[in-house]
């Protein structure tokens, strides 16, 4: 059996192509064949002269984001999945997170996400 090679360019390519659900589904396979998890970065906080203070400073640089700036470029084919999950996202109810989606794409005001339950 022939085995094809692919380029990083050809894989990046690929990826670029797939929809965010498609995305998703692979990143899952990916953490499943693999063995791994993702996880975002964290940057260590420089050392501190003092025991309360160097608490305080590693406390603030694990606290956790909570506005995020998201450009919504258009719903696609599953307009009423994306008006569920902008919905999920945030605090908007069904009239504001459907104009939001019929908007697109186009300037807009962003939310701050909600706490996690």
């Amino acid at each position: 059996m022939a085995t094809q090679t692919l380029s990083n360019d050809d894989i990046i390519e690929a990826i670029g192509n797939l929809s965010v659900v498609e995305l998703a589904e692979l990143i899952e396979k990916f953490k499943d064949k693999f063995g791994v998890t993702i996880a975002a970065p964290v940057a260590a906080a420089p050392a501190a002269g003092g025991g309360a203070a160097g608490g305080a400073a590693g406390a603030a640089a694990a606290e956790e984001k909570t506005e995020f700036t998201v450009i919504l470029k258009g719903a696609g084919e599953k307009k009423i999945q994306v008006i569920k999950e902008i919905r999920a996202i945030t605090n908007l109810g069904l009239k504001e997170a459907k104009d939001l989606v019929e908007g697109a794409p186009g300037p807009r005001t962003w939310w701050k996400a909600r706490p996690a339950r």
